[in-house]
């Protein structure tokens, strides 16, 4: 499974999350929430929140430093 910060820059933090068989979509603000599921099972959509979550500080800083804000 990959994360990825992806461009062009949107209005809303979220990261884009890729396994073998789909993709998701997740808001970072206010918290964690799926917002687009293509293909990927419930078991891969609650480890890629999981994964988000425990790494959210990392991501919103990579976030700010790319897009500013």
């Amino acid at each position: 499974m990959s994360v990825f910060l992806l461009l062009p820059k949107e209005t809303q933090p979220h990261v884009h999350v890729y396994s073998e068989i789909g993709e998701a979509k997740f808001w970072l603000d206010p918290s964690v929430e799926l917002t687009k599921n293509s293909g990927m099972t419930t078991r891969q959509i609650r480890a890629a929140k999981s994964l988000i979550e425990e790494h959210e500080d990392e991501i919103r800083s990579a976030w700010q430093t790319h897009f500013g804000g």
